[in-house]
């Protein structure tokens, strides 16, 4: 069953480009060579500019928990890490979608 994995984070403003960048990095490595990614999403809040949403999509929750548990997993997201002041993390199987 697929899996959404969603980031609810806050990130100060003196730190916002030092974030997008490490995620930009991060998302790329994540995307060309984690068995099991299938896309993922950053979103910034409309009402507070230090409020952070990432959702990342998996083929299975086994293989976002197995990458997470990897020494790889914290060296690649460490920099991103780095400017969070707030950070929660939320897991969920998908049951239903919708799209065109």
């Amino acid at each position: 069953m697929r899996a959404r994995i969603v980031f609810l984070i806050r990130v100060p403003e003196d730190r916002r480009d030092r974030f997008l960048d490490a995620y930009e990095n991060v998302r790329h490595l994540v995307a060309d060579g984690v068995p099991g990614h299938l896309k993922d999403q950053i979103c910034q809040s409309a009402t507070d500019p230090e409020q952070w949403l990432i959702t990342s999509e998996w083929r299975d929750l086994e293989s976002f928990t197995s990458w997470e548990a990897s020494a790889e997993h914290r060296e690649t997201v460490r920099p991103m890490r780095e400017c969070f002041t707030e950070a929660t993390s939320l897991r969920f199987h998908i049951h239903a979608e919708t799209g065109a």
